[in-house]
């Protein structure tokens, strides 16, 4: 029998009264020790020191557009010290702006591995210029490899738990105010090995990274979610997501709408908008397979509306992908005006019913445009509007590598 233990946050009434992510987040452990349930955060703008850090089996529920977590601004130190992996004390130049509960990613240019390296923690105590994180540090931060801290993290974050729910909220990322993170830790909804989670009715806004990352999450659903005006990419379900689902969204004014990341499959996108983007619509790449984008408008983005990103071998391309009874329009003004652009050895993709053109701007100039390497590109009954080419399929020595 499912638990409907209801526990209200409010800054004047409720359960648990508070402004910022303290409040929220006791509301949310409380839930835990009663067994699960909903989360309920009245009306009001609250200031995110930290992440909502989610538990298994919990609802988070705002009162729609009036309910708004939004991030403080952030603050970055260096490393004072060498960290080694089995640490848990950071000595930093300055700890003014970071607080006891707040948010913390350490991170550095270099490793011993070779790469760049980040890690997401909460403070514990300050004692003067060193910061105390909630576990052991599993990872080197060394001054050579200039290492710091800075308060930067999600908004909502879930790893390793399953059966959570987001809905009826707003997210602000603060961007103005706010230092850029990679995508791939850190979002305004940022999640990690979780599956069944349901991301419902939420706007995540101006973040200064990504506006929803799913990272090695199955059967995820974002449903009639808006996501706009945020640094990097609108939706990003990540490396190896398996069966997500997409219905009702809005991806605007981001960097790029949609962005399949690294094997994901059997993905169902569907009735979503992909708009004004600063860069392309809807991207493909590194193994994503098996995926249908249905009855989706994707317009107006500056580079090109549906991108096949070119990978490096035949095992690597995001093949066997349907675009069915969707509209490619408009798309590519800050480039050479292409609809879909498929490069590399991209194979078995079909596209059926798509209404592919411009609608008199005078900006999408080609439909389809085929590299030399692609195959078994199936156009099935789709329409062309008022295009120099509608379908272009180039030679070798044609092709041309946009970053």
């Amino acid at each position: 029998m499912s638990n409907q233990t209801t526990i209200t946050v409010g800054q004047n009434e409720g359960d648990i009264r508070g402004n910022d992510d303290k409040a929220i987040q006791a509301a949310a452990d409380y839930v835990k020790r009663l067994g699960g349930g909903v989360l309920q955060i009245l009306p009001g703008e609250y200031t995110m020191y930290n992440a909502l850090h989610l538990h298994s089996g919990l609802t988070v529920r705002g009162s729609g557009p009036n309910t708004v977590l939004k991030k403080a601004p952030s603050v970055r130190t260096k490393v004072a010290q060498e960290v080694d992996w089995y640490d848990n004390q950071v000595p930093v130049e300055s700890a003014a702006g970071f607080r006891v509960g707040g948010g913390v990613m350490l991170q550095s240019k270099g490793s011993p591995s070779g790469g760049a390296q980040s890690l997401q923690m909460t403070i514990l105590r300050v004692d003067g210029n060193v910061l105390t994180v909630h576990d052991r540090i599993n990872k080197n931060f060394w001054l050579k490899h200039e290492s710091s801290a800075a308060t930067l993290h999600p908004l909502i974050r879930g790893e390793r738990v399953n059966d959570v729910r987001v809905e009826d909220i707003v997210l602000d990322g603060n961007r103005e105010q706010n230092e850029e993170i990679n995508g791939n830790f850190a979002g305004a909804i940022f999640m990690q090995w979780c599956d069944r989670v349901v991301i419902d009715g939420v706007t995540c806004r101006n973040y200064n990274g990504d506006g929803i990352s799913l990272q090695v999450c199955d059967d995820a659903q974002v449903l009639n979610t808006t996501s706009e005006n945020n640094a990097n990419l609108g939706l990003h379900p990540g490396s190896g997501c398996q069966r997500p689902v997409f219905r009702n969204c809005v991806s605007r004014g981001n960097s790029q709408g949609f962005f399949f990341c690294w094997g994901v499959r059997n993905g169902l996108v569907e009735n979503c908008t992909f708009t004004e983007n600063r860069d392309y619509g809807v991207s493909y790449g590194h193994r994503d397979t098996d995926n249908l984008v249905r009855n989706c408008k994707i317009t107006k983005n500056a580079k090109v509306g549906v991108l096949f990103r070119k990978e490096e071998v035949e095992f690597f391309g995001g093949h066997r992908n349907t675009l069915e009874s969707c509209e490619i329009l408009d798309n590519g003004a800050a480039e050479n005006g292409c609809g879909v652009d498929i490069r590399g050895d991209t194979h078995d993709l079909t596209f059926r019913g798509c209404k592919i053109g411009d609608t008199g701007s005078g900006l999408q100039k080609i439909g389809v445009r085929i590299g030399p390497e692609a195959s078994r590109i199936n156009l099935e009954g789709n329409e062309f509007m008022k295009l120099a080419k509608d379908v272009e399929k180039l030679e070798p020595e044609q092709q041309v590598e946009k970053k």
